[in-house]
């Protein structure tokens, strides 16, 4: 089953704003502004017209932040690029704030609203009508503060090295040694990257800190009893309640943890050692050499683009175009900031992905993931609206997962031995099961936290540590490294940059495996449940756009079970 092609080297012109314009200061956008805020609106026609001139200039300015952070991603010790980042998050964000504020409040009540019947609306308004319920003046000023302070997270991170054998190495890197078969040297290099984060961990802390302590008075500021409530509305959650997710961690402590008993367990006897430590947990448990993908970020590009278009031609398109225009950054390298991402661009559509590959799995998986959320980007570019392609997270992490699990089938073009694609398969696996608990672990923490805003950074890693140990096995042994164990939660970058946003990989994890359920029972009405979904954007509840993928939308014990029970059968059969 081939999807519609489409073009996607063309950007739709610039009507509104005329093509040669180019931000160089406020004073440089406002008239659009003005424009939107005192135009009369004397029809249905004239409020469509409205709403497209206003994503058009939203598109232009969100595309121009992009680039921003891109670039500054890419080298977290430029200055100038530092700066640039900066100039918007201080002196446009704020004024875009004041105006969107006046714009929702422009159109809400308009009596033309019932006229726009098209499928979108209804959710654009109803995102709409929250921004204005919990927007406050002074807010403003501490949202851009927080901003800047959620960027001193990466550029703190982006420094750490490590040297090992006399090589200086970014943290990532290091990591690869974790996967020796060499014992002393994975010790060597857990505790070289333990101690290196630890090395930050009073900053990192005094960081988190004074977010807290900002965070809350924005939510308190909206009218909220606490942050977590104020986000729950920002993040525009209509579709699920903050006891969803408690619900979310009580039925994974039962359904998923007792399988993270029964895995370290076993693992600890393949490798026969008396006591299982943390740097015991990525080797190969039969003593194999770790597996190798990929040798450079262009093999590995390489090598996903034709796995993408085994999967359906158009699939490798989309990577092709992105490989064909440079947008991608995928290996890395000092002054990187950390983790990956696939940022959309939305006036021409083709997004960017950033990484830090080096050569594992976890980074070929990295990269089909960001693949899937590079799909999205480019099958929703075409609808009418900005905000009709910017999906909820619990719908953009689904396209990203579910793409990890159905081109396992072409995981060859990675692996020519079939004993190491099996590898990689049951690896791959066993990760989802590890990643459900510790999903749960990191959004309970945050419930934690902004419940109990006041708490001491010593009372925040006592919970941190509880609640920890609710999600994680009991084999493991810390005996002498408990110092760590209390700051892992400092490796997060979600908990500084993007608060209360890491729920949705719990819940589109779920979502991922019933695609994947599918797509094994049925491959082409499974891809194209799949890709239905994700051509909605968000102009459907999430509800509606699970439903479209033909499955739950549900955090039931009985339902994470069963969807266990097939992960379980599926290992079980690898391993035979």
């Amino acid at each position: 089953m081939t999807t519609d092609n489409i073009d996607i080297l063309t950007r739709g012109k610039r009507v509104f704003i005329g093509e040669e314009f180019d931000l160089k200061k406020w004073e440089d956008v406002e008239p659009f502004f003005e424009n939107l805020k005192n135009r009369e609106i004397n029809s249905a026609e004239d409020l469509q017209q409205w709403f497209l001139d206003r994503s058009e200039i939203e598109s232009y300015l969100s595309e121009n932040f992009a680039w921003r952070y891109i670039r500054q991603t890419c080298d977290t010790a430029n200055t100038s690029l530092i700066n640039a980042l900066q100039f918007f998050i201080t002196e446009i964000q704020p004024k875009l704030a004041e105006y969107g504020n006046a714009l929702d409040k422009k159109v809400v009540d308009s009596p033309y609203l019932s006229e726009l019947t098209e499928p979108g609306f209804d959710i654009t308004l109803r995102g709409m009508k929250k921004a204005i319920e919990i927007f406050r003046d002074e807010n403003i000023p501490l949202i851009t503060e927080m901003q800047t302070k959620e960027r001193r997270y990466g550029a703190i991170a982006g420094a750490m090295t490590v040297t090992l054998d006399g090589e200086e190495m970014t943290l990532q890197k290091a990591a690869d040694r974790l996967q020796s078969t060499d014992r002393s040297i994975r010790e060597e290099a857990w505790r070289a990257i333990s101690g290196r984060r630890y090395d930050d961990h009073e900053q990192l802390d005094e960081l988190l800190g004074k977010l807290v302590t900002l965070r809350d008075q924005v939510g308190t500021n909206a009218g909220f009893a606490n942050y977590r409530d104020y986000m729950f509305a920002a993040m525009g959650r209509f579709d699920y309640t903050p006891q969803d997710c408690f619900n979310f961690h009580g039925s994974v402590k039962k359904a998923v943890v007792p399988m993270l008993d029964e895995m370290a367990a076993s693992r600890k006897a393949a490798l026969k050692v008396d006591q299982l430590r943390p740097w015991d947990i990525k080797v190969d448990p039969q003593g194999l050499a770790p597996l190798k993908p990929f040798a450079t970020g262009e093999e590995l590009l390489d090598k996903t683009i034709r796995c993408f278009s085994r999967l359906d031609p158009f699939l490798g398109n989309c990577l092709t175009t992105m490989k064909n225009m440079k947008h991608l950054d995928l290996e890395s390298r000092k002054g990187k900031a950390p983790g990956g991402y696939n940022y959309p661009l939305d006036e021409i559509g083709v997004p960017f992905i950033f990484m830090n590959a080096t050569s594992n799995l976890r980074d070929m998986v990295t990269l089909l993931h960001e693949g899937g959320h590079a799909v999205h980007s480019l099958v929703t570019r075409n609808l009418k609206l900005n905000s009709f392609k910017h999906t909820p997270s619990e719908v953009a992490e689904l396209a990203s997962m579910s793409m990890e699990l159905i081109t396992m089938d072409y995981w060859d073009e990675f692996f020519e031995n079939e004993n190491d694609l099996k590898r990689a398969k049951i690896q791959h696996l066993e990760s989802i099961l590890e990643t459900l608990p510790w999903v749960a672990t990191v959004d309970k923490f945050q419930h934690w936290m902004y419940e109990n805003p006041q708490h001491s950074a010593v009372e925040r890693t006592d919970a941190w540590v509880r609640i920890y140990e609710e999600f994680t096995d009991h084999v493991m042994d810390w005996n002498g490294l408990e110092i760590y164990k209390k700051y892992l939660w400092q490796r997060q970058l979600h908990i500084y940059e993007v608060p209360f946003y890491y729920i949705e990989y719990g819940i589109a994890q779920l979502g991922a495996i019933g695609v994947w359920k599918n797509y094994r029972q049925d491959p082409a009405k499974g891809l194209k449940g799949y890709l239905d979904a994700l051509k909605l954007g968000y102009t459907a509840t999430i509800g509606e756009i699970y439903q479209a993928a033909d499955i739950p939308f549900d955090f039931s014990e009985q339902h994470i079970t069963d969807l266990m029970q097939f992960v379980r059968d599926e290992l079980a059969e690898l391993k035979k």
